[in-house]
């Protein structure tokens, strides 16, 4: 599903971000990426995203070589992929609604289709109630569950989270990876990065550990 061959990361100011990185991950498979701040994982889930280009090696999504996508495909085969960010970026001028409807709004999907989509995702972070809210009047674990929500509204085959537990409490922490575990029982591919190893450690799922732009053992 998700494969990486030696794969560098070399930002213009010269930070070597990620350094010879080799990694397989298997269709349906949820995977944890953990290291310390500055360790490389965000990037690493920039590269799949297409959000950066990688500087060497090769990167193949869903059997795609990612070099060869040309940057007017880009938007095309992202609606492949779910994204969490770790700040949210809701728009704080749109409804909930608005919010988690954009990646149906960009694919083109009928307004009926959207309805009925936005309000099955919201339901089922437990967040129906709010779809006429505005993130401002939200929590910020409602707003990470928005999040969420507009993350898995156009049922992507792969989910990628980054330190979406990183604002909440041990109990929301929880609740936020209970909910990647019941997307990948369905056969969703989960990549998460996460800084709380401890935490991760419970769940039971393969964690690869960056250090300085490289893989270690754990």
């Amino acid at each position: 599903m998700i494969q990486f061959t030696n794969v560098s990361m070399v930002y213009p100011r010269g930070n070597k971000a990620l350094q010879n990185i080799d990694l397989n991950i298997d269709k349906g498979e949820m995977v944890y990426i953990s290291g310390h701040s500055g360790a490389g994982k965000s990037t690493l889930l920039r590269l799949i995203n297409l959000v950066d280009r990688h500087t060497r090696g090769q990167i193949i999504v869903k059997g795609q070589n990612l070099e060869r996508i040309r940057n007017k495909r880009v938007a095309k085969f992202r609606r492949n992929i779910g994204f969490i960010f770790q700040d949210h970026k809701l728009l704080n001028d749109r409804t909930i609604f608005d919010n988690v409807a954009l990646p149906l709004v960009i694919a083109g999907n009928t307004h009926q289709d959207i309805k009925r989509r936005v309000q099955a995702s919201l339901d089922k972070v437990g967040l129906l109630s709010k779809i006429n809210n505005y993130p401002m009047e939200l929590s910020s674990g409602e707003c990470q569950r928005i999040g969420f929500a507009r993350a898995v509204v156009h049922r992507p085959t792969i989910l990628l989270a980054d330190e979406p537990t990183g604002n909440l409490d041990p109990a929301l922490s929880w609740e936020m990876m209970k909910l990647f575990e019941q997307f990948n029982q369905v056969g969703v591919t989960v990549m998460i990065a996460s800084h709380e190893l401890d935490m991760i450690k419970h769940m039971h799922k393969r964690i690869i550990v960056l250090n300085k732009g490289r893989t270690v053992d754990i």
